[in-house]
């Protein structure tokens, strides 16, 4: 069974909340995030290359002492001050008009190595060392990471009763999307939320999967580099935000590619007409309407491409994903692209985006030919996670993204 605690959540005061919490690291590049951070935006905490000339090398060692500055200078304006007590937290966020209630918590590192917090996508160990050197310069867990659990009626029911009180903070921020965040202070009912999921089987990571690994790894060295370890040290824990699953929801991950592997538009129909019923839909956008059910574009028009049975199998859990299949009949068989982590013939879009990119980006001659897929859905994810499986690159987009700097984990 998992392990969580509260926790002393260093965070800023109210009134500058919208302006200190930023959008994660990995979302923006550094022009992008040089030309959206305001002076008070964690931004120059999580990307401190953004306070030099750019372009500079993110990784060298006076970009990580620019870091260690600015998270030290953040504290001293209070711009981020501890709360003298360990709480749980609610986090909330809404799109579209639909609103997802998560709880802030510090989960165990052990569980991360055991599998009890269970991954389905492999990590590059470059990009852990990178967020290692972070967390260790920092002492900090300074961005969350996103995980799911199955829906628990009692915890349903203890944040309703939460969120029912005013916000901490209440934001929409500038894409669009809001932010909400209450502070659990009732003591007995953080300790009565630390007893449930002493019986939770699992946690699910949705969303980074590099900071959760280089978090837990961190909390590997320091509990070797302590000859008195208890178990207890705040060290053991890392910050996350969990959400029941019945609450999230993963948007499309697309594929455009550059060329068509020598093949005319016909000789392409006519290969993927030996796997899939492809039916010619017009100029309009089609979208994916099913689970194998494909978009396609090129040469100006959508194409509908639906699997024929016996092309797929929908009782393994890789199998049944649709970018298995896009990957095996049409990247691989056709296309010869065998590696879409290393391929520069294919490039991958979110569904965020909207299917108009997809157009526009073959329409511009950048690319041959786009994919649209119908996206993947929790239940999938739980079931390759916990058949040990992982999904192939690129399957899973979720949206929003949890904002940085709206609470830190200290690891002191």
């Amino acid at each position: 069974m998992v392990k969580i605690k509260p926790f002393k959540g260093i965070r800023p005061p109210k009134a500058i909340a919208a302006e200190v919490a930023s959008r994660p690291y990995d979302v923006l590049n550094s022009a992008e995030a040089q030309a959206e951070a305001g002076e008070k935006s964690l931004l120059h905490i999580i990307k401190p290359e953004i306070d030099f000339d750019l372009p500079i090398d993110e990784h060298t060692q006076v970009v990580y002492d620019k870091a260690v500055e600015n998270f030290k200078k953040w504290k001293a304006n209070n711009w981020l001050v501890q709360d003298e007590e360990e709480h749980y937290y609610v986090y909330a966020q809404t799109m579209d008009g639909r609103t997802q209630y998560g709880l802030a918590v510090c989960c165990n590192t052990d569980d991360y190595q055991t599998g009890k917090i269970k991954k389905h996508e492999l990590t590059r160990k470059d990009k852990e060392e990178d967020r290692m050197i972070h967390v260790r310069i920092q002492k900090a867990n300074i961005e969350p990471v996103f995980f799911s659990y199955p829906a628990i009626d009692e915890v349903d029911e203890i944040v309703a009763k939460v969120v029912r009180e005013p916000a901490e903070y209440d934001f929409v921020a500038e894409d669009g999307f809001g932010h909400h965040f209450w502070v659990i202070k009732d003591r007995a009912v953080n300790d009565r939320i630390t007893e449930i999921f002493a019986q939770v089987p699992a946690l699910y990571v949705a969303d980074g999967h590099h900071r959760t690994a280089a978090a837990a790894l961190v909390g590997q060295e320091k509990k070797a580099a302590n000859p008195n370890h208890t178990g207890d040290e705040e060290y053991n824990y890392f910050l996350s935000v969990i959400f029941p699953d019945n609450q999230l929801k993963i948007i499309d991950y697309n594929r455009v590619v550059k060329d068509l592997n020598g093949l005319t538009k016909e000789q392409l129909i006519a290969k993927l007409e030996e796997s899939f019923v492809v039916e010619k839909k017009g100029k309009e956008i089609y979208t994916p309407n099913a689970l194998h059910n494909f978009a396609m574009y090129i040469d100006g028009e959508w194409y509908s491409m639906t699997a024929k049975e016996g092309t797929y199998d929908d009782n393994d859990p890789i199998g049944v994903l649709d970018v298995t299949i896009l990957s095996n009949l049409v990247l691989d068989k056709i296309l010869d692209i065998k590696d879409l982590r290393t391929s520069k013939r294919i490039d991958f879009v979110g569904g965020i985006r909207g299917l108009g990119e997809l157009s526009s980006r073959v329409d511009s001659g950048e690319m041959a030919v786009a994919f649209a897929l119908y996206a993947v859905s929790m239940k999938q994810l739980i079931d390759i996670a916990d058949s040990g499986n992982i999904m192939p690159p690129k399957t899973t987009w979720f949206e929003p993204k949890l904002r940085s700097g709206v609470v830190i984990h200290s690891l002191e």
